[in-house]
Protein backbone atom coordinates (compact mmCIF):
# COMPACT_ATOMS: atom_id res chain seq x y z
CA UNK A 1 0.00 0.00 0.00
CA UNK A 2 1.36 3.25 -0.96
CA UNK A 3 0.84 6.26 1.52
CA UNK A 4 -2.56 8.09 1.47
CA UNK A 5 -2.83 11.24 -0.51
CA UNK A 6 -4.66 14.09 0.82
CA UNK A 7 -8.50 14.43 0.20
CA UNK A 8 -8.82 16.91 -2.06
CA UNK A 9 -12.38 16.97 -2.93
CA UNK A 10 -15.55 16.78 -1.14
CA UNK A 11 -18.86 14.91 -1.67
CA UNK A 12 -21.86 15.54 0.33
CA UNK A 13 -25.06 12.88 0.36
CA UNK A 14 -28.30 13.81 1.86
CA UNK A 15 -29.87 10.71 3.36
CA UNK A 16 -33.13 11.71 3.79
CA UNK A 17 -35.76 9.69 2.31
CA UNK A 18 -33.19 7.40 0.84
CA UNK A 19 -32.69 3.61 1.38
CA UNK A 20 -29.85 2.34 3.46
CA UNK A 21 -27.99 -0.06 1.48
CA UNK A 22 -27.88 2.30 -2.09
CA UNK A 23 -26.64 5.38 -0.25
CA UNK A 24 -24.51 3.26 2.01
CA UNK A 25 -22.83 1.49 -1.29
CA UNK A 26 -22.38 5.15 -3.33
CA UNK A 27 -20.91 6.45 -0.18
CA UNK A 28 -17.85 3.73 0.20
CA UNK A 29 -17.23 3.92 -3.51
CA UNK A 30 -17.16 8.03 -3.39
CA UNK A 31 -14.51 7.08 -0.27
CA UNK A 32 -12.50 4.63 -2.45
CA UNK A 33 -12.13 7.36 -5.32
CA UNK A 34 -13.96 4.45 -7.67
CA UNK A 35 -15.38 7.04 -9.41
CA UNK A 36 -12.46 8.72 -10.31
CA UNK A 37 -10.65 8.04 -13.81
CA UNK A 38 -7.50 7.84 -11.93
CA UNK A 39 -8.87 5.01 -9.56
CA UNK A 40 -6.18 2.14 -8.04
CA UNK A 41 -6.47 0.07 -5.79
CA UNK A 42 -3.45 0.15 -4.09
CA UNK A 43 -3.49 4.00 -3.73
CA UNK A 44 -5.86 5.45 -1.56
CA UNK A 45 -7.28 8.60 -3.85
CA UNK A 46 -11.18 8.93 -2.81
CA UNK A 47 -11.79 12.18 -1.04
CA UNK A 48 -14.15 13.27 1.88
CA UNK A 49 -17.57 12.45 2.12
CA UNK A 50 -20.05 14.45 4.17
CA UNK A 51 -23.79 12.91 5.17
CA UNK A 52 -26.15 14.51 6.29
CA UNK A 53 -29.66 13.66 7.44
CA UNK A 54 -28.52 10.37 8.75
CA UNK A 55 -31.84 10.31 11.00
CA UNK A 56 -33.94 10.34 7.70
CA UNK A 57 -32.89 6.82 6.20
CA UNK A 58 -35.47 4.39 5.57
CA UNK A 59 -35.16 0.56 4.37
CA UNK A 60 -37.69 -1.32 2.31
CA UNK A 61 -40.48 -3.93 3.46
CA UNK A 62 -40.28 -5.35 6.37
CA UNK A 63 -36.75 -5.04 7.32
CA UNK A 64 -37.57 -2.22 10.14
CA UNK A 65 -38.62 -4.30 12.18
CA UNK A 66 -36.94 -7.78 11.55
CA UNK A 67 -33.64 -6.78 10.58
CA UNK A 68 -31.44 -7.26 13.87
CA UNK A 69 -28.01 -6.01 14.53
CA UNK A 70 -25.99 -8.31 17.33
CA UNK A 71 -23.75 -7.31 19.86
CA UNK A 72 -22.24 -10.11 21.73
CA UNK A 73 -20.18 -9.54 25.25
CA UNK A 74 -17.78 -13.10 25.18
CA UNK A 75 -19.79 -14.25 27.84
CA UNK A 76 -22.55 -17.24 28.38
CA UNK A 77 -26.03 -15.38 27.50
CA UNK A 78 -24.16 -11.90 26.47
CA UNK A 79 -25.68 -11.82 23.15
CA UNK A 80 -27.99 -8.45 22.50
CA UNK A 81 -30.03 -8.16 19.82
CA UNK A 82 -31.21 -4.47 18.35
CA UNK A 83 -33.78 -4.12 15.52
CA UNK A 84 -33.29 -1.44 13.03
CA UNK A 85 -35.98 0.76 14.46
CA UNK A 86 -34.34 0.82 17.95
CA UNK A 87 -31.03 1.46 16.20
CA UNK A 88 -32.30 3.80 14.29
CA UNK A 89 -33.72 5.91 16.63
CA UNK A 90 -30.62 5.44 19.33
CA UNK A 91 -27.75 6.03 17.56
CA UNK A 92 -28.54 7.11 13.33
CA UNK A 93 -24.95 8.20 12.89
CA UNK A 94 -23.70 4.60 13.99
CA UNK A 95 -25.86 2.96 11.80
CA UNK A 96 -24.70 4.10 8.76
CA UNK A 97 -21.26 4.09 9.80
CA UNK A 98 -21.95 0.52 10.38
CA UNK A 99 -23.51 -0.24 7.09
CA UNK A 100 -20.25 2.43 5.24
CA UNK A 101 -17.86 0.19 6.61
CA UNK A 102 -19.11 -2.93 6.10
CA UNK A 103 -18.74 -2.00 2.40
CA UNK A 104 -15.64 -1.21 2.55
CA UNK A 105 -12.62 -3.84 1.90
CA UNK A 106 -11.41 -5.42 5.10
CA UNK A 107 -7.75 -4.27 5.08
CA UNK A 108 -5.70 -2.19 6.48
CA UNK A 109 -7.16 0.95 3.85
CA UNK A 110 -10.65 0.79 5.96
CA UNK A 111 -9.55 2.61 8.86
CA UNK A 112 -8.01 5.38 6.62
CA UNK A 113 -11.07 6.07 4.87
CA UNK A 114 -13.11 6.26 7.88
CA UNK A 115 -11.84 8.72 8.90
CA UNK A 116 -12.70 10.70 5.98
CA UNK A 117 -16.45 10.02 6.23
CA UNK A 118 -18.27 12.25 8.21
CA UNK A 119 -22.06 11.23 9.24
CA UNK A 120 -24.73 14.39 10.51
CA UNK A 121 -27.31 13.21 12.18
Amino acid sequence: MRKPTPPTTTVTFDADGKVLGRLASQVAIALRGKNLPSFRPDVISGGKVVVTNASGIRVTGTKATTKMYAHFSGYPGGLRLTSFREKLKADPVGLFTLAVKRMLPDNRTRKILLTRLTVKP
